[in-house]
């Protein structure tokens, strides 16, 4: 599958079918190459300054306004409403969520998408949901796109075959990728596949600054991939189903082709990917702990300057030097929220109960840390260069905004790990007043 290089570019692609249906010179002419139609996303306001002003040109068979009216869709379980139960200020962990076999119940991403936690509001264009999907079948002449923000699609059990309207992006565990507002996209699966997704409202990711580390390092800009031009003249008489997530709510409007006939596309907002392994890893050489913002590979600000509304953070493969101090990550209490979830392999600070498919929440000033296990291990292990996380991949996303969790995801998933205090209940005091 054919990619372009670049985060944030001015990309040009036209399907190799229909050389020169790009537009010279001019965005909207009068008759468009091969009797297109021009039509303009943005995903910021007109006015923007450059550096953050996003839009792309789609030259289309079809306008994407040629549908039914929008009716409301009682599909999937998503929500914004956060005081459906009481606020949980323990610390939570959740089993591996459950994916339901095809026989048993036929789910596709749209279906199979649970909303867990989230704050803010998405008519007030401020806020994060985090959801997770699991799903056993492809989505089937239906298509979905974002009115209220972007989704970051973390998939770790089964790849994803995305179809967007600029094009294909087949997306494997240990990648992710950002679908932005508006843009519509249908997802093929190969079997039972299970996810996160991290929803901003208001604000797109971008790349984290990096300051004193330099020009290089991190999610290099060149490791993003955009897909290229694709389309289908695809006439569909029973019906095309375009799904719109707005206001937090599913609508769904009829049409008779397919969405995905964009023959050619030029400009900076597009859908992108990424693989983790690309992650240009940074670590203290020398002793103490850099602070997991080191960690950082998307960011997507808040209004107020350093503060996040939402982080993407990874845990890759990595050495680990540090000369006289306890490895694992620190015990912790934080104003922001840190949501977890593992792709693969056993998470550092607790083997055992954090599971692949999983996730965990620390709530805003809820201490969390190592468990017994790990704190006595660390402690006395001795103190010489080795592989940290190997065949590993946790990550969070974290947040300025104090999240509440769902019904869902407290009662009905079934998944929350009711024990998970407990890891902590053998840690003993070690404190000698005679001993230094």
């Amino acid at each position: 599958m054919s990619y372009m290089s670049g985060f944030g570019n001015e990309h040009v692609s036209e399907d190799p079918r229909c050389p020169g249906a790009l537009p010279e010179g001019q965005n909207n002419p009068q008759v468009c190459p091969y009797g297109l139609y021009a039509e303009q996303l943005s995903g910021s306001a007109f006015t923007c300054p450059r550096p953050t002003n996003k839009r792309s040109w789609l030259y289309r068979i079809l306008p994407s306004v040629c549908h039914k009216p929008f009716k409301p869709l009682e599909d999937g379980h998503l929500t914004h409403n956060w005081d459906e139960v009481e606020p949980d200020p323990n610390q939570l962990r959740w089993k591996p969520f459950e994916i339901p076999t095809a026989p048993q119940k036929k789910l596709d991403f749209v279906s199979g998408l649970h909303t867990l936690c989230g704050a803010g509001e998405p008519r007030g264009r401020n806020g994060i949901a985090v959801h997770v999907f699991v799903c056993n079948s492809s989505m089937l002449d239906r298509c979905l796109y974002n009115s209220d923000g972007d989704f970051l699609i973390v998939p770790q059990q089964g790849k994803l075959l995305i179809t967007t309207e600029f094009g294909k992006m087949l997306v494997e565990p240990n990648e992710i990728c950002v679908i932005q507002q508006g843009m519509r996209f249908s997802v093929e699966v190969f079997g039972e596949t299970r996810g996160y997704v991290l929803e901003v409202y208001g604000a797109h990711f971008e790349l984290p600054d990096l300051g004193p580390i330099g020009a290089n390092g991190l999610a290099n800009p060149r490791d993003f991939l955009v897909p290229v031009a694709w389309y289908e003249d695809r006439q569909v008489p029973g019906g095309y189903t375009v799904i719109s997530k707005y206001q937090g709510k599913l609508f769904a409007a009829q049409q008779d082709f397919s969405p995905f006939n964009v023959v050619a596309w030029h400009g900076n907002y597009t859908p992108y990917k990424y693989h983790l392994e690309k992650f240009m890893v940074i670590n203290s050489v020398a002793f103490d702990h850099a602070d997991p913002s080191i960690f950082t590979v998307l960011t997507a600000k808040s209004t107020r300057p350093g503060v996040a509304l939402a982080d993407f953070v990874i845990f890759p493969p990595r050495w680990g030097v540090a000369n006289n101090t306890f490895r694992p990550p620190y015990y912790h209490r934080n104003c922001m929220s840190e949501f977890m979830g593992l792709i693969k392999g056993h998470y550092e600070a607790k083997e055992e109960g954090f599971q692949p498919g999983g996730a965990s929440l620390h709530s805003m000033m809820t201490p969390h840390g190592p468990d017994a296990d790990c704190f006595e291990k660390a402690s006395k292990a001795k103190l010489e260069p080795e592989r940290v996380a190997e065949g590993t991949m946790a990550f969070m996303f974290e947040t300025s905004l104090s999240l509440a969790v769902t019904k869902w995801g407290l009662q009905t998933s079934n998944r929350l790990d009711k024990n998970y205090y407990k890891c902590w209940e053998p840690l003993r005091s070690h404190f000698n007043p005679k001993c230094k």
